[in-house]
């Protein structure tokens, strides 16, 4: 695999419950057995992800972020290659505490051979250097892959839940597969989720393994209704099966697209 400057690669980012051996390398990830999405056309099918910690001081950041680093991102596009972005802000974990996470940034690439060659770019390389310039706790950038289909309704307010490495990853992605999926999926209506996005990280950005295993988003058309689908009983036997797989610990959370 290409390997990328070492600044996309930051640890400085602590989730719950990390630890295990990664045994990843033994198998190819499995496409996911059910997608749970609103509508499922064929779409981008690698994700360049950027997790950021909170901020010293958020509003310098936020100034920055909006006046100049995603104008740079923007005017690189066409030469980075990347399809759409989705940019999120956390509010919150998911019951209710200070987010331990701040923000992600996700683009989306119609292949990996495509997202290895934007991270090749000069105006990609552009992107990283300016991270310096207003990230002053930290970040995690990683490589994914969609391992279910690609919906492409809107998602202004969304559950994601990011897993740490298992200490089993094929016991991982059987029952994950196998049971925890379908528990999403049968419980859709009345969880009342529009879209399920569900990735693989591959890589950080360097080339080393993921910091990172797995990252599920369920979208809903708005904070309200995401607040009425995670207190019902199907959301809750969805949580309720966690601890049967996600043996590395996980952080769950409740964001805002941009």
């Amino acid at each position: 695999m290409r390997r990328f400057p070492s600044w996309w690669l930051v640890p400085s980012i602590a989730l719950a419950a990390c630890g295990g051996s990664d045994d990843r390398a033994a198998d190819a990830p499995a496409a996911d057995s059910a997608a749970a999405t609103a509508e499922q056309p064929s779409g981008p099918q690698a994700i360049v992800a950027v997790l950021y910690q909170t901020p010293k001081d958020t509003a310098r950041f936020e100034k920055y972020y909006r006046e100049k680093h995603l104008p740079l991102l923007n005017a690189g596009k066409e030469e980075i290659g990347f399809q759409q972005s989705e940019l999120t802000r956390f509010v919150s974990t998911l019951d209710g505490k200070r987010p331990t996470l701040y923000r992600q940034a996700e683009l989306y690439f119609s292949s990996l051979d495509d997202a290895q060659k934007g991270m090749a770019t000069a105006a990609f390389k552009r992107v990283g250097d300016d991270f310096k310039n207003f990230d002053t706790r930290g970040l995690i950038g990683m490589l994914a892959l969609e391992t279910g289909d690609a919906g492409t309704v809107p998602c202004p307010a969304l559950v994601t839940v990011i897993y740490n490495t298992p200490k089993d990853t094929a016991a991982f992605e059987r029952h994950y597969n196998a049971t925890h999926l379908p528990l999403v999926t049968e419980g859709q209506q009345e969880i009342g989720f529009r879209r399920a996005d569900f990735t693989r990280f591959e890589s950080n950005l360097d080339g080393s393994p993921p910091a990172r295993h797995r990252q599920a988003e369920l979208c809903f058309s708005s904070m309200d209704a995401l607040k009425k689908g995670t207190a019902t009983a199907a959301f809750k036997k969805v949580g309720d099966d966690l601890p049967k797989f996600a043996t590395g610990g996980l952080t769950a959370l409740i964001g805002e697209q941009q």
